[in-house]
């Protein structure tokens, strides 16, 4: 589905704030609540947006990147599914380079996101780990 202007637009709004009614998002992009309530319908069944999620803040709590190096031998997909069954891992992106999967994990203290990383480390095809602690998160 190819994206115009307006699209975008709506698209962007619901990034900073997934519960901004469709009344104030039509007043943003200058259509009616109706044709904005149509193209997010239309977004969603095209696949360009998948889900509306929370983010939760920062402020409390531990993070980290967890870089991951995969045995050749396995497959970095299958790798990457049985980490996102994790508790505390939250994203998980196959990437390119010196590692290839990055994981974002949270939890409530240090001593939890260490016992998540120790269980990072113990999937099947793990080879290596390197991981960053979050200091701070500038938006």
């Amino acid at each position: 589905m190819a994206l115009d202007r307006i699209d975008q637009k709506i698209i962007n709004i619901l990034k900073d704030d997934a519960r901004k009614p469709f009344v104030e998002i039509a007043a943003a992009v200058g259509l009616s609540e109706g044709a904005v309530r149509r193209r997010v319908s239309n977004l969603l069944r095209s696949g360009t947006i998948k889900r509306f999620t929370i983010e939760e803040g920062q402020d409390k709590g531990a993070s980290a990147i967890t870089l991951i190096s995969v045995n050749p031998a396995t497959p970095t997909s299958g790798v990457a599914e049985r980490l996102k069954r994790l508790r505390g891992v939250d994203i998980v992106y196959e990437i390119t380079g010196e590692y290839d999967i990055a994981a974002i994990v949270s939890a409530a203290t240090i001593a939890d996101a260490n016992k998540c990383i120790d269980d990072v480390r113990k999937v099947d095809g793990v080879a290596t780990t390197n991981t960053v602690i979050i200091l701070r998160v500038i938006r």
